[in-house]
């Protein structure tokens, strides 16, 4: 039965079914659901009343999705959702006809929605254009730049804020609600109706006519009002062009579908935006009847950050290595941007000790650079930390905020290289090679816990530049061991790991580990194996470099991260240094030139050819033992 002959009991009982799927996902994958529990009857409104594929929904955030993918064919593969050639986490372009564009890292639907009204418009099509955000996305400065270009623009297209009430308030319950009520149930509908729309134009129109000042003395009326009955801040909207309804009960399904379809009737009104208030703690049906306590159904993701059973990962112990470098200098302080409206769980320790060192500003990278720059030059010790994908919205800051002034921030990027389920969308391929391009900025990169440690405190002794370093995702190399007080690094100096005289591994962070378990297996078939841990890119250890390639014949580089970087500068030293003119064979062994898709941590790496065994038989090539090499890979 298609979705639109449903009555509004038969939409109910959908949402509920819906919520009971979202609830078994999220039992299967282990993956949060939070998100789109927040947005069934959402969901469920839109494709009601608006009709997909033809006219185009645009999603901000993938986690609120799910439900959409549900509605769109897509509910028997959703058991697949992250996994290796399973379903995305994310819209896709390329996973269905309903997913007009891909939705990764927020703040991106209004922008695309617009693009497509106005080609819309001029190719004089009639499709509606809806782009759904959310209030995470909502801090992003994409998202208002856009808004305003709408609003300038003119072109229909309609916005729906879903407001979770998530906030980085650092007492959630103390943060303003938006109240909902039968009062504001009533003011959204007269909102959205054609009667008040066209009576509203039709006054502008008359006040136009009289004169400028008569129109302005009315559009202040009219502002004033509107902010008098709205919710605070619902004029910023009507500043920026977009005509405000709301707030709207996000889980009344009548209340939704009726704004919703007043909203989609009317004609060359410009951009709309509707303001839904849902929450993520909605009960599915099962969970009503045997009154499940929420202590045991909790998201995966809301759990205790490091439970006994947990194996610890490099980000609890650069929490932990940070919070005892903290503790001995009062300057050092957080700037953490990146993760919505979730800090990340790794930063509890800090926040706990220090709440008024650590500075939360959600999905504002741009702004968390620039931030720690003013922090620095005022004689502080800003850590500026953003997971690799999103440090690449900021990268005009980090150039010219940071390194051309020779500010000393110290950038962590967690979730460097690959991430497993979270596919290409998160990914951190390329900040080896885009932060080691600039001139002042020191790269480096630990291989092990121990190293983190000593890196942080590295970085905390650089008072005159600016500094950054990576760590993976996943768990840490020696389980065994406790946190300790790091010890600072010599800049630009790496280390020999084992010795050997047939082929060096020269590895550059996580994949010195990597080096290593190749060493292990190359030993076995009679090769001795240098291994080598670079631990900078940039000063590269030219002496260590030119060290090695005297000693032996053959050179292989290993990186987790993209073409041009850690092995381009290896290679643009020993060219330089004629060392490539004599007897040495380089191989540089990085990321593939395309995206690596989801898939689990050691599936990506094997699709990218970055596990020991990929990294022996590249040795063993080299050698030319090719024979061998294949034997490897069997």
């Amino acid at each position: 039965m298609h979705l639109k002959n449903l009555s509004h009991k038969e939409l109910k009982q959908l949402a509920d079914d819906i919520r009971s799927e979202l609830s078994f996902i999220r039992h299967e994958t282990q993956k949060s659901v939070k998100g789109s529990m927040s947005a069934v009857e959402l969901t469920i409104a839109i494709h009601h009343v608006f009709s997909a594929p033809m006219d185009k929904i645009l999603w901000d955030s993938g986690e609120q999705t799910y439900a959409h993918k549900i509605l769109t064919g897509r509910r028997s593969v959703m058991h697949t959702l992250r996994q290796k050639n399973g379903i995305s986490g994310y819209t896709s372009r390329s996973e269905s006809e309903f997913d007009p564009f891909g939705a990764g890292h927020g703040c991106n639907s209004i922008s695309a929605g617009l693009g497509m009204a106005i080609a819309r418009d001029i190719k004089g099509k009639r499709e509606r254009i809806v782009a759904v955000i959310s209030n995470e996305s909502i801090m992003s400065g994409q998202l208002y730049e856009a808004m305003s270009n709408a609003g300038y623009l003119d072109s229909d297209m309609v916005v729906i804020l879903n407001d979770s009430r998530q906030s980085l308030h650092s007492k959630p319950e103390d943060a303003p609600k938006t109240p909902i009520n039968a009062l504001s149930s009533t003011f959204s509908k007269l909102q959205s109706s054609r009667l008040f729309r066209k009576f509203r134009e039709t006054a502008k129109g008359l006040t136009k006519k009289i004169g400028k000042g008569m129109y302005e003395w009315a559009a202040k009326v009219d502002e004033y009002a509107r902010g008098m009955i709205g919710p605070p801040g619902s004029t910023l909207f009507e500043e920026l062009g977009l005509y405000y309804i709301g707030p709207v009960d996000g889980h009344n399904i009548e209340d939704l579908i009726c704004v919703l379809n007043q909203v989609a009737s009317l004609d060359s009104t410009g951009p709309v935006l509707v303001h839904v208030i849902t929450t993520e703690d909605k009960e599915t049906r099962e969970e009503k009847q045997i009154g499940i306590s929420k202590k045991f159904n909790q998201d995966p993701y809301d759990s205790d950050p490091q439970p006994s059973n947990r194996t610890q990962t490099y980000s609890d112990w650069f929490g932990e290595a940070l919070t005892m470098e903290a503790q001995l200098d009062k300057d050092i302080m957080v700037v953490h941007a990146g993760s919505g409206m979730g800090m990340d769980p790794s930063l509890k320790l800090f926040r706990d000790r220090f709440p008024d060192r650590l500075f939360d500003v959600g999905m504002a990278e741009q702004h968390a650079v620039t931030f720690s720059a003013g922090l620095s030059c005022g004689g502080l010790k800003p850590f500026c930390i953003v997971p690799s994908t999103f440090l690449q919205r900021a990268y005009d800051q980090v150039v010219h905020d940071v390194d051309r002034q020779k500010i000393p921030v110290r950038f962590v990027i967690p979730s460097a290289g690959l991430v497993g389920s979270d596919g290409p969308t998160n990914a951190g391929a390329f900040d080896i090679t885009f932060m080691s391009c600039l001139p002042n900025m020191i790269v480096m990169a630990p291989s092990d816990e121990v190293e983190l440690a000593n890196m942080v405190a590295t970085a905390s002794c650089i008072d005159d530049r600016p500094v950054c370093f990576r760590y993976p995702r996943g768990a840490i190399v020696k389980s065994n061991t406790s946190v300790c007080h790091g010890v600072p690094i010599e800049i630009g100096k790496g280390r020999v790991v084992i010795e050997g005289k047939d082929i060096v591994l020269l590895g550059y962070g996580s994949m010195v580990q990597n080096c290593l378990r190749a060493q292990s297996l190359l030993s076995e078939l009679g090769i001795y194996v240098t291994v080598a841990d670079a631990r900078f890119c940039k000063p590269l250890d030219i002496k260590l470099v030119r060290q090695l390639c005297e000693n032996h014949s053959f050179l292989v580089t290993v990186e987790e991260g993209s073409i041009g970087g850690f092995g381009s500068h290896v290679a643009q030293f020993i060219t330089l240094d004629g060392k490539l003119d004599g007897s040495i064979k380089w191989r540089p062994i990085v990321l593939p030139d395309n995206y690596v898709e989801q898939a689990s941590p050691m599936e990506q790496l094997a699709l990218a050819g970055l596990t020991g065994h990929h990294i022996a038989a590249t040795a063993l090539n080299l050698l030319g033992r090719t024979r061998e090499a294949l034997l490897l890979m069997c």
